[in-house]
């Protein structure tokens, strides 16, 4: 169902954005390149607002509500009409009405209205919360394809009894089966949470991997793996594999430290990686040095997305800032939406409304064509995607 079907995008800019562009932006349908499922059971609003703040895992403090801040209000402004109240609701009413449905009838409500053709799912986080991509599909009505986290992928090797000795050529072994699965599209490496990117990137010898995984397996369960070592390894052999890697770059939880996760650190894996499709996630503060990357490296490709809903109304600078330098061939749409549904629509709303103002912009400044705009929009809504994953 597409967006414009539900609610107007461009209501309040109109003005802004050529009739033509417009109708092609409400109707275009995305391929969510990287995205997660939505919570499986009912939330209290304490958690709700906890899962509408990427940064804290803290509970929200007493004196404020995550409805009073960018993300919040685009959740009043876009997603209150799903449910039946006006544009902009109160937050309490909000709620109110919200806590009248259960997840399922949620996620059947708002999905669709994201307007997307494909879900690129990565399942690696917090796997036991959220919908797998089977019942992702169920709910919205739309195939989904899957990432497979190399991290991930590590660990549970290790914690269901393979040997160190063995890990090398397990590791392999799982990559070819995942290469030759019609249902897996790439692979993900979330090192900007583990290491930072100031590494040694190059390929480690099977030896050190060995040694790597021995500390590795001797640590409690669950694992977690921080090995430079083991990332690195688990990198080049997905790339080995032909395996397009997602790499999480820049904003995200405090988990990370923002500073090591610059994605210029990244160089030295670039120059040196088989060359299969790298695609730079989130990227926000860092996106024009995304940019930048994405010009000078062929196989390079990146998004805005996850920064998008956290900015709100402010996304549409950050979608004119990542359109300054890099190929228009190079980038992709992305909600990086987890949980709340509410994030898997705001997404794809904004997102349309950003390049529409944008573009819109480009067209009566006579900059470009409407026509130009209405291709730069497919390839970034759809055909890059398509290319990339192949799917």
């Amino acid at each position: 169902m597409p967006v414009g079907e539900l609610q107007d995008v461009f209501g309040g800019v109109e003005a802004e954005v050529p009739s033509g562009l417009a109708d092609h932006l409400r109707d275009v349908a995305l391929v969510d390149h990287h995205v997660h499922g939505v919570f499986t059971a009912p939330l209290d609003r304490a958690d709700f607002e906890a899962s509408i703040n990427e940064g804290s895992t803290d509970p929200v403090p007493a004196f404020m509500s995550q409805f009073d801040s960018p993300l919040g209000l685009s959740i009043r402004r876009w997603c209150a009409p799903l449910l039946g109240l006006d544009a902009l609701a109160s937050a309490d009413d909000y709620w109110a009405r919200r806590a009248e449905l259960g997840p399922d009838d949620l996620a059947k409500l708002m999905l669709p209205a994201a307007g997307v053709s494909r879900w690129i799912v990565d399942t690696g986080f917090k796997g036991d919360l959220i919908t797998v991509p089977e019942r992702l599909t169920e709910l919205s009505g739309v195939p989904s394809s899957e990432i497979l986290r190399l991290e991930r992928l590590a660990e549970d090797l290790l914690e269901t009894g393979t040997s160190p000795d063995d890990f090398p050529d397990a590791f392999r072994s799982a990559l070819r089966v995942a290469a030759d699965s019609p249902d897996v599209v790439g692979t993900k490496t979330i090192s900007a949470y583990r290491t930072g990117f100031d590494i040694d990137w190059s390929r480690p010898r099977d030896t050190d991997v060995v040694a790597h995984a021995r500390e590795l397996a001797a640590q409690p369960h669950p694992l977690r793996l921080a090995s430079p070592v083991l990332i690195a390894f688990a990198v080049h052999e997905a790339a080995a594999h032909g395996l397009p890697i997602q790499v999480h770059v820049g904003f995200g939880d405090r988990d990370l430290d923002l500073h090591r996760t610059d994605p210029m650190l990244l160089l030295p894996l670039l120059r040196r990686l088989t060359p299969v499709p790298v695609l730079l996630l989130h990227c926000y503060p860092f996106h024009r040095q995304a940019g930048y990357l994405a010009q000078s490296f062929d196989n390079v490709n990146f998004d805005v997305g996850l920064a998008i809903n956290y900015l709100g109304v402010r996304s549409t600078g950050l979608v004119a800032e990542a359109l300054e330098t890099a190929p228009f061939a190079k980038q992709l749409y992305s909600s990086d939406a987890f949980g709340p549904p509410e994030l898997h629509v705001l997404g794809s709303v904004l997102w349309r409304r950003s390049m529409g103002r944008v573009l819109g912009g480009w067209v009566r400044a006579g900059d470009c064509t409407e026509q130009d705009a209405i291709r730069i929009v497919d390839m970034i809504a759809v055909d890059n995607a398509e290319r990339v994953y192949g799917v």
